[in-house]
């Protein structure tokens, strides 16, 4: 332990941004058949692309697709599942698997034959850009054709047009776009196209504006008949249910997760009848549906089912249909996601405060969890990862306001007095943080900064009671909840009253924009945060279009509210220094929405800075980009806590913007939850600081990659999309980052 005093803020860290971001190579949508596995993984240092990975029963590993390739849906902007394992039969009918995926460059199915390093595709080329999309891919039951979501972006510039189709993989459909058969349409949205076992059935998920899927959705069952689909009728679900992840336990049971009772809940529905409650109890058993395909619940060939359950955190029991029992998997791992079985055994992607995201497959016969693949090789020493202490707050309003707090943590410095704490207002607002693994709250906390996680109002992993507190009140219980977190850790004595800040991605970047409106904080930080209501509204991507109807409430009728709730309207009320950080390519959150808030803070004279990135989407997937805004905010509090940090202090300006050349306009394919930041052809964007207001000194440019966000993230945002993200992303507008 070191003997000489340092500051907090101060503290000798080896950890730094570049570590941050080459650190770990986020995994994702695992999928098992036999022996073998399939995943997708992140590659930063190569500008943000996404490729597909192998691993044989012997444990080798390999990388299927060449770098002018990534893997990459844009359906619903925050995509999600874009790959699927299928059979294929040679000449002596040996099985052997081959790989569909979705290319982010062009969004295109592509089949990738085993041995083959060229892939063939399988969708008719899009009359323009990205306007043909496909997502959530599922076998069909004759093993010869792929059924998906897709989506259809139109020329004139209206709402997309969503379908669930069914693909062949004979390729056909490549050249003959009748070949891809629509099986049903006519709602806004679907999700989870599945096939019965016998091709009799087929069940899906749907929903229509203004809901999103958490808060209503239906269950849907036709009858498939010579390719057709007909006979459609609801299961289960309406406007204040929300059903998701429907399963065929055979070929006339479904297994599916609904929130009818307060949580998302296992039920078991048949063909008609009503459906039957598997395991009543006040727990989740399904993350948020912010992505298509992200499954927490397995059927297995016994009839048993392997489930995530919890809070926020979710784990895995195995739950058995014949004694009611559930049985829990023993393991360290707390943070789990993305379940996908074979129906024998079951893999996923599990994490923990000190352990790295992992590949890792579950044995449900002997309850036994083995690691098949670790995302960092060379993690930090453990006495430098924070571990969060989960605490319940008593609320302004009288309910519980629910914070995991990340002390300072370093074990060669002797903390004393309290710390400069930053209090994380997650994206979504539907969201929820989690306790996994996270090298931006260490990088933070081991320079003696502490961080309080914030669950507000709104959060996911609480049960639909606790959302719907959000209902019209964004921007205000999500802002009081805040606020109240860092007034406890004040008055406690654990946080330094006078240097407290506010920082969040996205929806969350809007909460803590609103929150320096009060007198709580010394500063604040928005990572593409939304500042103008009513502009976000007529700018955003369709599938969040109409999210504000429930966050604030519908137009015309609350327009007074939309702009009392902007930031951007707030400008007077804030006189204390913000960062805005801003993807350029952003479609969710767009640039103008930064730019304005900088400069009504520049004409009002107010110290601020903005740093837009060039190549960047709704979340920063190049590595120079994560690097650089990490950097940048470490710099800003020490600009205002006045503490010496081993990045230079970013300069702040009270002067508005200069103005730009009018920015190119975006072009149809960027933002979303997982923003894809590489081109189809493998030559990654550049991805670099542009500050517009403030100058912030270049750190060098490094080949580095993500941090400890779930999904995709940028540098310093670790919630779920799911989620997410940790760069979840998450676990992301009100975006599920």
């Amino acid at each position: 332990m070191s003997e000489l005093p340092h500051p907090h803020g101060s503290w000798p860290s080896p950890i730094s941004a570049g570590d941050v971001a080459r650190g770990v190579r986020r995994m994702a949508f695992p999928s098992v058949e036999g022996d073998e596995v399939w995943w997708e993984e992140n590659r930063p240092d190569e500008g943000g692309r996404t490729t597909l990975m192998h691993r044989n029963g012997d444990g080798t590993v390999t990388e299927l697709l060449p770098s002018t390739w990534s893997v990459g849906t844009r359906v619903h902007e925050y995509g999600g599942r874009s790959h699927l394992p299928v059979p294929r039969r040679d000449d002596k009918a040996l099985v052997r698997m081959a790989v569909v995926f979705a290319n982010s460059h062009d969004q295109r199915l592509y089949m990738l034959d085993r041995g083959s390093q060229t892939p063939t595709p399988l969708t008719p080329e899009p009359d323009s850009g990205q306007s043909l999309r496909y997502a959530d891919p599922a076998l069909g039951a004759d093993g010869k054709s792929v059924v998906c979501v897709s989506e259809e972006h139109r020329a004139d510039g209206g709402s997309p047009r969503r379908s669930i189709v069914s693909v062949p993989l004979s390729g056909r459909g490549s050249h003959d776009p009748s070949a891809v058969v629509e099986l049903t349409s006519g709602a806004d949205f679907y999700a989870s196209p599945t096939p019965s076992p016998d091709g009799t059935h087929l069940a899906y998920v749907r929903w229509n504006h203004p809901r999103m899927p958490w808060d209503g959705t239906e269950l849907r069952v036709g009858t498939l008949t010579g390719g057709v689909l007909n006979d459609e009728y609801t299961i289960k679900g309406g406007v204040e249910e929300s059903v998701v992840s429907p399963l065929w336990a055979d070929t006339n049971t479904l297994y599916l997760a609904s929130d009818w009772p307060g949580f998302w809940n296992l039920y078991q529905a048949g063909l008609t009848g009503q459906a039957i409650a598997l395991y009543p109890a006040e727990e989740e058993f399904h993350t948020p549906p912010g992505r298509l395909g992200h499954r927490s619940f397995q059927v297995l060939d016994s009839g048993r089912v392997v489930a995530l359950h919890g809070e926020s955190d979710l784990t895995p029991s195995v739950y058995d249909p014949d004694t009611l029992d559930l049985k829990p998997i023993r393991t360290d791992l707390t943070t789990w996601s993305q379940l996908h079985s074979d129906g024998r055994t079951a893999v996923a992607v599990a994490s923990s405060p000190t352990t790295p995201p992992c590949l890792v497959r579950i044995d449900p016969e002997t309850a036994t969890v083995e690691v098949l693949r670790r995302s960092m090789q060379d993690p930090p020493e453990a006495g430098l990862l924070p571990e969060p202490r989960e605490e319940s707050l008593p609320g302004r309003y009288g309910a519980p306001v629910h914070v995991r707090v990340y002390p300072p943590t370093n074990p060669e410095v002797e903390a004393s007095g309290p710390a400069p704490f930053v209090v994380w207002a997650h994206g979504g607002p539907v969201s929820h943080s989690t306790s996994e693994f996270d090298l931006v709250k260490a990088y933070f906390t081991s320079r003696g900064i502490g961080v309080a996680d914030v669950d507000y109002g709104g959060s996911t992993g609480h049960g639909r009671s606790y959302r719907k507190r959000i209902h019209k009140q964004w921007g205000a219980i999500d802002v009081e909840d805040c606020a109240t977190v860092a007034r406890s850790l004040a008055e406690r004595g654990e946080a330094d009253p006078e240097r407290l800040a506010i920082r969040g991605p996205s929806a969350g970047g809007f909460t803590a924009l609103l929150a320096l409106t009060g007198d709580t904080f010394a500063c604040g930080v928005s990572l593409f945060g939304v500042t103008d209501l009513l502009g976000f509204g007529e700018t955003t991507h369709d599938f969040e279009s109409r999210f504000l109807d429930t966050l604030v409430g519908p137009l015309p009728g609350f327009e007074e509210t939309y702009r009392e709730r902007s930031p951007l309207n707030r400008v007077e009320d804030i006189d204390v220094p913000v960062l805005l950080l801003q993807g350029l390519e952003d479609t969710v959150v767009t640039p103008d929405q930064a730019l304005g808030m900088a400069r009504g803070l520049g004409e009002r004279g107010v110290e601020h800075a903005l740093l837009e990135f060039e190549g960047e989407g709704h979340g920063f997937a190049g590595a120079a980009a994560r690097t650089r805004s990490l950097e940048a905010e470490l710099g800003f509090y020490a600009t205002v806590f006045g503490f010496t940090a081993d990045v230079p202090s970013l300069e702040l300006s009270t002067a508005p913007p200069e103005p730009r050349p009018e920015v190119e306009e975006t072009r149809d394919g960027a933002g979303g939850e997982e923003p894809e930041a590489a081109t189809g052809d493998g030559e990654p964007e550049t991805a670099t600081g542009h500050e517009n207001s403030g100058s912030a000194k270049e750190a060098p440019e490094q080949n580095t990659g993500p941090g400890a966000p779930t999904d995709t993230e940028p540098a310093g945002d670790s919630t779920n999309a799911e989620e997410d993200r940790n760069p979840e992303p998450p676990e992301t507008g009100p975006t599920p980052t």
